[in-house]
């Protein structure tokens, strides 16, 4: 069973006990962390898309760590010109344990 889940902007594959660097979230070590924004839902098979979310369908994880990315460079200059800038940046990221991933129960209508 998997999930891709919309999170910061971005979409994630995730399926149940995966560990998912996702952008900065406000939660802290430890606890719990719930993404209810499924797109899909893939269970032995059978497929559920949703227009634009699947109703019902929670993702549910563990907070591991916060930490920083590896160092970007940027580098800016202009040839000729004695015009140089030099900037490096670390992206801040949540490592992501992923628990659970529950899927809203349906019911059968009768006709």
């Amino acid at each position: 069973m998997y999930a891709i889940i919309e999170s910061c902007g971005k979409q994630y594959k995730v399926a149940q006990g995966d560990v998912v660097f996702f952008e900065k979230l406000d939660s802290e070590e430890g606890k719990k962390v719930t993404f209810d924004k499924v797109v899909l839902v893939s269970d032995e098979g059978k497929i559920e898309i949703g227009n634009p979310y699947v109703k019902g369908a929670k993702v549910e994880g563990k907070v591991v760590a916060h930490g920083k990315g590896k160092k970007i460079i940027v580098f800016k200059y202009k040839a000729k010109k004695n015009y140089r800038r030099k900037q490096g940046h670390r992206q801040p990221y949540t490592k992501v344990e992923i628990s659970s991933i529950k899927l809203a129960a349906k019911k059968e209508q009768e006709a």
